[in-house]
């Protein structure tokens, strides 16, 4: 959950400053060693995820990462980004991240409910997947999140926004099951009563909940355990053109945020 403390810690946008020396050591073991043989290791790994947290908080394309001394060299950046992607090392990081931090709040590390919704946003031409979400009238990429009660990221999908939330949310279901082996509740809105989630959730064990919105309330309305999506919707507000061009480096960006509240 969003405090003034946690605000002050990551800033408006989920980068903040530079990477504390009590942020990097929950964060160093859980970067992967070099590869035996080849040549070794030089990049200094404290300064890439600087230059990762500063590409999520300005939304900069990658060629316009300060050069360095400031951080490593953009492609050098890049490589790394897309080499912990393939290898589940994003993914790794985030479920740490949101195991720690529910047992610090006293909490099981497993939660037994999470909450559904999407996003769509514009995005350029240039690459990726893209479509029309005629319901929001946006042209580019839908973001699928699952959270739990607290607002922690369990897990998101990106693709087409043509795609209707219905129709993804198994595959983020089935993405995020096995990371969390005593969820059993999701709650969602009414677009998500369909048949082919009801038939994802009954494979998986889970019961699905739909809040709805009361009979004749018009604009916002604060919904039980729905609200709590909304934090985690606004988080990378700012990632533009450059993130933006890849679904999966979208995937990988979503992911940056969440290891800054550790």
């Amino acid at each position: 959950m969003w405090t003034p403390e946690t605000r002050a810690l990551v800033g408006d946008y989920g980068s903040g400053q530079a990477l504390s020396d009590e942020q990097y050591r929950l964060l160093e073991p859980l970067i992967p060693a070099a590869k035996p043989g080849g040549h070794p290791r030089t990049t200094d790994m404290r300064r890439l995820l600087d230059g990762l947290f500063y590409l999520v908080r300005t939304g900069c394309q990658w060629r316009h990462l300060p050069p360095p001394p400031a951080f490593p060299p953009w492609p050098t950046i890049y490589g790394y980004m897309r080499a912990f992607l393939r290898d589940g090392v994003w993914e790794s990081i985030r479920h740490h991240i949101v195991v720690m931090l529910r047992e610090g709040a006293g909490r099981e590390p497993s939660p037994t409910a999470a909450i559904l919704d999407t996003q769509s946003v514009k995005t350029t031409e240039s690459g990726g997947p893209r479509g029309y979400d005629a319901a929001k009238k946006v042209k580019g990429r839908k973001r699928h999140f699952a959270v739990d009660t607290q607002g922690l990221l369990l897990g998101v999908l990106v693709h087409a926004a043509s795609i209707q939330d219905a129709d993804s949310a198994g595959d983020l279901l089935r993405r995020i099951k096995p990371l969390y082996n005593w969820l059993r509740a999701v709650f969602a809105d009414s677009i998500y009563d369909r048949l082919a989630v009801l038939l994802a959730c009954f494979l998986l064990g889970l019961t699905l909940i739909v809040v709805r919105r009361v009979a004749g309330t018009k604009g916002f309305v604060l919904l039980p355990r729905r609200w709590v999506v909304t934090a985690c919707t606004i988080l990378p507000g700012r990632i533009s053109s450059g993130p933006k061009r890849s679904g999966v480096a979208s995937c990988a960006t979503w992911g940056l945020p969440a290891a800054r509240l550790g």
